[in-house]
């Protein structure tokens, strides 16, 4: 079984969030099982130069894409087994980002076409295609309507993964053959609301389509979650299936010590969370008893995160026996009234930007890790949480539902509540300062929660048969 994994970003070469994690870590899980994954994704200019040296140029690629001629450079590199191609193009992925440019439709169109145009001419073999969200979609719908009559595409199986339906690829109607290449014959696979949506032209084009929850799989049936694309999730005729994502539990592991002060297991959880929190007060000159529990966020400041819920609340909160630590980027008017209550008080701390090696720290020092999104497809904070003994504070939505079992029940790991309110937020928080205060219970939880099998083995074996059924 051959399958090409494609995606806009892929650990640790390219990655701007959860969809690059999940591009670098389920193909090697795959290939673990025995299936043969190739991944191939684009050549951006922010590719270390160590990784660039060790590439090998596989062929070049000419090709037309509407009325442009347009080529491309194809590398290759190998590692774990798996065989990484990148899409060489100065013109189009040489920026200083991956996404955000006026011309990314046009730039994921080419992308899309150069993958299918490397198959079709390279000795390729591929019995899945594998696609994610919406910036590789036309890879799976112009395999659909360009290259169907192709001997060698034709028979492809196509696997589309909604990893946030928030993001659909919408663009004015009038560019479906300037830009895209597809003819006024297949409008009707990409428009949708009067836009071409190519998030729905993968959708109804796709073989099999799969999410990265079972939970959020659920909720993609209701407007509230599929930001308009309820209808067309719900005219499908299976799925999508919900498969959950795993985390790198060799990457986010306090008895490795990467990037942490101090290393420790179950076994010695309560210290070795104590040893972190000194030194992590030490290191940001933080004046607070370590005896009070330590929250903390690792978040981008987006709605969609609950930012407003905690900004409701968040003075009253500080006015209990805490400590919280924020960790994060975004929203400018977000950042703004953070950083201002960081000022006025002293047992909140405010970093803007992201820093992974202070996030590993923050994890291992931390008592709390406060998660109370508006929407969350999977999540791996949480989990990366868990792994670390700091508990999950969640609502119950998407994945977080999913992996976090709340206090009270069997196996409990964290802590959850259930409407977008910032009131049950406050009130769960001070549920998990009481349980910090039992120390019995408190280490009962961080156990469990380091305990959770959050790996991708069993994700892996869920997408080998998948793959299997299609190919059958």
């Amino acid at each position: 079984m051959n399958v090409l994994y494609v995606s806009a970003e892929v650990a640790p070469f390219s990655a701007s969030g959860g969809l690059g994690d999940v591009s670098g870590a389920l193909p090697k899980a795959l290939t673990s099982r025995g299936a043969c994954v190739s991944v191939i994704s684009p050549l951006y200019g922010t590719v270390k130069n160590e990784y660039q040296t060790q590439m090998t140029k596989i062929t070049e690629l000419r090709f037309n894409l509407s009325w442009r001629n347009v080529g491309a450079n194809v590398y290759g590199i190998k590692i774990n087994g798996v065989n990484y191609y990148f899409i060489e193009n100065n013109n189009y992925f040489n920026r200083g980002r991956l996404y955000g440019e006026f011309d990314d439709g046009e730039r994921f169109a080419f992308f899309s076409m150069a993958v299918l145009e490397f198959i079709r001419s390279h000795s390729i073999s591929v019995d899945i295609l594998h696609a994610n969200d919406w910036h590789s979609a036309l890879t799976v719908i112009y395999l659909k309507t360009i290259y169907n009559q192709d001997k060698k595409l034709g028979r492809i199986q196509t696997v589309f993964t909604i990893h946030n339906i928030e993001y659909q690829g919408v663009f004015d109607p009038n560019i479906l053959s300037d830009v895209f290449g597809l003819s006024e014959f297949h409008r009707n696979i990409t428009e949708y609301d009067g836009a071409i949506n190519l998030m729905k032209g993968a959708l109804v084009s796709a073989d099999m389509t799969t999410t990265v929850s079972e939970g959020y799989a659920e909720e993609l049936k209701y407007e509230f979650y599929s930001h308009g694309l309820s209808p067309i999730i719900n005219s499908l005729k299976i799925g999508p299936v919900g498969i959950p994502n795993g985390m790198d539990t060799e990457e986010y592991s306090p008895m490795n010590g990467r990037d942490i002060y101090y290393s420790y297991d179950r076994s010695n959880v309560d210290a070795g969370k104590l040893k972190n929190k000194e030194y992590l007060y030490d290191q940001l000159n933080i004046k607070a008893d370590t005896s009070v529990p330590l929250a903390v966020m690792v978040t981008r400041l987006a709605s969609a995160k609950g930012i407003d819920l905690v900004l409701h609340i968040l003075e009253e909160l500080l006015c209990q026996q805490i400590t919280i630590i924020i960790l994060g980027s975004g929203n400018a008017e977000y950042e703004r009234k953070l950083s201002e209550l960081s000022s006025a008080h002293e047992n909140l701390v405010v970093k803007i930007g992201f820093d992974r090696k202070l996030s590993k720290k923050l994890y291992a020092a931390s008592d709390m890790f406060i998660m109370p999104s508006r929407s969350e497809p999977c999540g791996l904070a949480q989990m990366i949480a868990c792994s670390y003994g700091s508990l999950p504070i969640v609502r119950s939505v998407g994945g977080l539902k999913d992996t976090i079992i709340p206090y009270g029940e069997i196996g409990a790991n964290g802590f959850r509540f259930d409407n977008y309110n910032a009131h049950e937020l406050l009130y769960t928080i001070k549920a998990a300062i009481d349980v910090f205060k039992n120390k019995k219970e408190l280490k009962k939880l961080r156990q469990n929660a380091m305990s959770s099998d959050f790996t991708w083995d069993r994700s892996a074996e869920k997408y080998i048969k998948l793959y299997e059924n299609l190919i059958k």
